[in-house]
């Protein structure tokens, strides 16, 4: 019997025994199965048969994106046809599922394509989670196999000219729509390969969006935009998950449409809309460990091309201390992001970072080269609750003795609790400090109400 017979039997036996059992037994765990098993037997056929179809045609770059689709679904239609009788849903899923492992992404690519899914998290082929809306989740899409889930991390780093291998089992990489990529295999991935995918949105955050969120209140977000008019040195602090990048892209979006932006990062995230803005990315060793090319590197070479702003997507090395040079020698309103659980580690992180340069400085001129350049610490933090919510705003004054001195401007409201849900009601309220980079808003003529900073103003509505 066929493997199309045996899903016809089924369902044939199903159907003809229905006058005489219950619904709970029309919908046993047997039934299910036998269907799952010969669609799934179907499938494999319909994928070993189109493989052999296709040939090198899949990896044919002279092919348009559509124009291989096109070729694949011809080709699948035909290979589906010599299979017995489907349903049209059954059909529908078959050419979908197969053309996703053909040329797509396999599982992934339903993940992929669902705006609500913000993380993708692949423990093993058969362990996946998601991040929907803030909150983890299991995910009922599988590989069929280690080897399935192989073929896809391959095709991923295939893409951007990486590889992967026993020699190399770990690669960062990213998707044609800009998702971060990271992947690990065995020997390092002990329960099998691992993969981890951070998408990015397809239309990015603006500052309305993150004050609908409950990211940043109204009068925050008037704070920010006149900090970064006026050219102040600002990081952007968090943790893994927190947000970092989409709030440095929204404090990027407030940068003047006639500067020139350079941005420098790992794997390009950010999505500038001002016209006048040079993207450099990072470029990891080849297969003979040279060609290098390291965020220091970059950051160095910014500094030749006239730019107003230097944008740093994360600091997490050496370039800490070209980023702290650059803002001292005039490359005001500079802009990066830092992993840092408030705004007093990370003027310690970045301390750290420095020290990564292998410069022998003393720790004292450190310091005082770090307080001295950086203006404002922006502390975004993921909640228990899934949120994701500014938590500090805060300026750094200079050094007292050997202590940076910094000063609050925003600070969350944990006092306010939470709903019969577990969602936090606070918000980040002002301190009723008036910050002294205020005066350099007169400088750049902006108007700025500091009225504003008033926690009087809070309304109760936002409360």
């Amino acid at each position: 019997m066929s493997l199309s017979d045996r899903l016809d039997a089924v369902r044939e036996r199903t159907l003809a025994d229905l006058d005489t059992i219950d619904q709970e037994h029309f919908d046993s765990p047997d039934a299910v199965a036998s269907v799952s098993d010969a669609f799934t037997d179907i499938k494999a056929r319909a994928s070993e048969a189109l493989f052999e179809r296709l040939g090198t045609r899949a990896n044919d770059s002279t092919l348009t994106e559509h124009e291989l689709h096109e070729f694949v679904r011809e080709e699948l239609s035909s290979v589906i046809d010599s299979e017995a009788l489907l349903s049209v849903d059954e059909r529908r899923r078959l050419t979908r599922e197969v053309e996703d492992d053909a040329i797509g992404l396999g599982p992934l690519q339903r993940m992929l394509d669902d705006d609500s899914i913000t993380e993708i998290m692949v423990n093993s082929y058969d362990k996946v989670f998601v991040e929907r809306h803030g909150r983890l989740q299991v995910s009922p899409a599988r590989f069929s196999s280690e080897a399935h889930l192989r073929r896809i991390i391959e095709r991923i780093v295939a893409k951007v000219g990486r590889r992967i291998d026993e020699s190399s089992p770990l690669v960062d990489a990213r998707l044609a729509d800009g998702s971060r990529v990271n992947a690990i295999i065995p020997p390092l991935a002990v329960d099998g390969s691992s993969l981890t995918i951070r998408k990015f949105s397809k239309s990015p955050f603006g500052v309305s969006d993150l004050v609908e969120f409950g990211t940043m209140t109204e009068q925050m977000a008037h704070l920010l935009h006149a900090c970064v008019q006026a050219k102040l040195n600002i990081l952007v602090s968090g943790g893994t998950g927190t947000g970092k990048t989409t709030l440095l892209n929204v404090l990027s979006g407030f940068v003047p449409r006639e500067e020139r932006i350079v941005t420098i990062e790992d794997a390009v995230e950010l999505r500038l809309q001002q016209p006048h803005v040079v993207r450099l990315e990072s470029r990891p060793p080849n297969i003979e460990g040279s060609g290098e090319v390291r965020i220091r590197d970059l950051v160095r070479n910014s500094l030749r091309m006239r730019p107003d702003r230097i944008i740093v997507g994360e600091c997490r090395g050496g370039e800490a201390l070209d980023m702290l040079q650059a803002m001292n020698t005039g490359h005001d309103g500079s802009l990066s992001t830092l992993h840092a659980n408030s705004p007093r580690d990370a003027m310690a992180r970045l301390e750290t970072l420095v020290l990564m340069a292998g410069m022998d400085l003393p720790l004292r001129a450190i310091r005082e080269q770090a307080s001295s350049a950086v203006d404002l610490i922006v502390q975004i933090t993921r909640l228990r609750d899934g949120s994701r919510r500014i938590t500090h705003v805060t300026e750094v004054h200079g050094m007292e003795d050997d202590v940076v001195v910094l000063q609050d401007v925003f600070v969350f409201d944990y006092s306010a609790g939470v709903d019969q849900h577990g969602r936090f009601l606070g918000q980040a309220i002002p301190t009723g400090v008036r910050p002294r980079f205020s005066e350099r808003f007169a400088d750049h003529g902006i108007t700025f109400d500091l009225d504003n900073l008033d926690p009087r103003r809070t309304t109760a509505g936002e409360r």
